[in-house]
């Protein structure tokens, strides 16, 4: 049995997916038992749990060959970050009294960065959970290609991309959430001991430039990148309504600047830009 959180988001979904089309067995951890009748339809057993919840967690882990961890997201995350904190503290307590043969991680891209950043996040869960009592793998992926899901409308309504990744012409480790899927489901499956890092980005490296060329192309129309100046960050993020924006402007930073890569050499997924772009365009 192979547990999975986050299922219900894309790469959790993914990773079950890609097991369940192995034939393999498939337990969803969700807080939202509303989503539950999608998973059970498709042969998953369920266990309800919220992610900071260590009891329910346990019993979710008990009994696993390997469970994927995912962390919620939070974007705008209070000073220090203890919603994080609060929540690798359970699924920590959870993991050594369930006793998983293997846990397998999504970091990120970065996750060794020095600086702080918004991704300082994934560098705790890896300093938390890196010493289990099982072998633990953490899986870090680039920019994941998804995220322009929020230009689909501005390409095509406006012929914009605004880009908070700068300049325009500097290529940038991304990759589709498909190929972290895929290759998180084979990590589950996999023996090793101890900790291991394994660094993932797409067929190549990709500008913006290159992304708005390819929006372009999709949608008939001519769409250009539109820089955001960096000086207009800081307000532009509280306008909409962030409280604490400074991590995620160093994070940007970080991708701007180069502190934020892989640390090695990362394998190379199979799912090109154009292909997502085309799936997010037909998915509105």
């Amino acid at each position: 049995m192979y547990a999975i959180t986050g299922i219900t988001g894309k790469v959790g979904g993914a990773v079950a997916r890609n097991l369940l089309a192995a034939k393999l067995p498939v337990r969803a951890v969700l807080r939202d038992e509303r989503k539950a009748a999608t998973w059970a339809g498709l042969g998953c057993e369920i266990a309800p749990a919220r992610i900071d919840d260590a009891t329910a967690l346990t019993a979710a882990f008990q009994g696993a060959e390997g469970v994927f961890v995912l962390l919620p997201g939070n974007f705008d995350p209070a000073p220090g970050f203890p919603e994080v904190r609060a929540i690798l503290a359970a699924l920590r307590a959870a993991l050594v009294a369930a006793r998983p043969r293997r846990v397998v991680c999504l970091s990120t891209v970065g996750a060794q960065a020095k600086q702080h950043n918004l991704l300082s996040q994934l560098t705790l869960m890896e300093q938390q959970l890196g010493d289990l009592p099982m072998p633990v793998a953490f899986l870090r992926p680039a920019w994941f290609l998804e995220n322009f899901a929020w230009d689909v409308q501005p390409a095509r309504d406006a012929g914009v991309m605004q880009s908070f990744l700068q300049p325009v012409d500097r290529p940038v480790p991304m990759v589709a959430t498909a190929d972290v899927g895929r290759v998180a489901a084979g990590l589950l499956q996999e023996t090793w001991t101890g900790k291991r890092v394994v660094e993932l980005e797409g067929l190549r490296r990709v500008t913006p430039d290159e992304i708005a060329a390819t929006f372009s192309e999709l949608l008939g129309r001519p769409v250009r990148p539109e820089v955001v100046p960096r000086e207009t960050w800081h307000d532009l993020f509280l306008s909409q309504g962030m409280k604490n924006p400074a991590p995620r402007i160093q994070m940007l930073d970080g991708f701007n600047q180069g502190f934020i890569d892989f640390e090695g050499k990362p394998q190379q997924g199979r799912v090109s830009l154009r292909t997502v772009l085309q799936e997010l365009i037909a998915a509105g």
